[in-house]
């Protein structure tokens, strides 16, 4: 039975989504970054080219490009480039 990760999008990623959260469904046995990061980017073709440029992280933790895996419960975020203010 699959679970869910939730995915949360931050400053151009956001806007290219629509959301700042959202929930997608992972296998039990989790789904590699790069196959998560595929997903998403068929359902908001506009993210692409925002996913080139981003920072993602897993769990509160920073991960080195798109390596690990993904498991149902997790929480997932994408941080393109953007300067405070």
């Amino acid at each position: 039975m699959p679970g869910s990760v939730r995915v949360l999008f931050f400053a151009t990623a956001r806007e290219a989504v629509g959301t700042a959260e959202l929930s997608l469904s992972v296998p039990k046995s989790g789904l590699s970054v790069a196959n998560l990061l595929d997903e998403i980017q068929l359902l908001y073709p506009k993210l692409a080219p925002v996913l080139r440029v981003s920072r993602f992280v897993r769990n509160g933790a920073y991960l080195r490009g798109r390596f690990g895996m993904i498991r149902p419960g997790d929480e997932f975020a994408i941080h393109p480039p953007y300067s405070g203010g």
